[in-house]
């Protein structure tokens, strides 16, 4: 597997994002949660518009602009050897929200479909786990629907803990800890 780092959502990678935006919404069209991690890229007129949205999520002060009532950091995950975006994930500062303390958790993930099953969403995970630590965040809750086996598979081989299934809107979710 080739190696990947997670740097901030920039302007350098606008075109790239856009086109990540496309492959998601054509191949992922039947999936109601083809954009975790990137609230609002769907929404957006443009990349611009986008980053700078994830720009305003990362403080306290200006995430409720967004629609965010949680301060968060968006991250891209880009592939070393060729400079390519190939996922994008968030971080939560905390959870003390109804939703992300139920069901919706510390992060969202989101990796680019033509480059899916090459161990990115492992990896990107990894490296957001030590992103929480920076953070001094003590554990975070990740979670996922009970038939995405390639998101648990992912969070166990991070060292997700398993804590429960809870109903969501008729869905089943599946609640995991990592301690950072």
């Amino acid at each position: 597997m080739e190696m990947i780092e997670l740097i901030e959502a920039t302007l350098n990678y606008a075109k790239d994002i856009w086109q990540f935006r496309q492959e998601v919404l054509e191949r992922d069209a039947d999936n109601e949660n083809q954009f975790a991690g990137c609230l609002s890229l769907d929404t957006c007129s443009s990349a611009e518009e986008w980053i700078e949205i994830c720009r305003l999520r990362n403080s306290e002060n200006t995430c409720r602009q967004t629609g965010a009532d949680v301060p968060s950091d968006t991250y891209f995950a880009i592939r070393k050897s060729d400079n390519k975006l190939v996922g994008v994930i968030d971080l939560r500062y905390h959870i003390n929200h109804p939703i992300l303390g139920t069901w919706g958790g510390h992060c969202g993930y989101t990796v680019r479909p033509s480059e899916r099953g090459n161990g990115y969403a492992k990896d990107m995970l990894r490296l957001n786990i030590q992103n929480a630590k920076k953070l001094g965040i003590p554990k975070i809750l990740i979670t996922c629907h009970s038939d995405n086996l390639a998101s648990e598979k992912t969070i166990i081989a991070n060292g997700g803990v398993f804590e429960k299934v809870m109903e969501v809107d008729g869905t089943e979710i599946k609640r995991y800890w990592i301690i950072v």
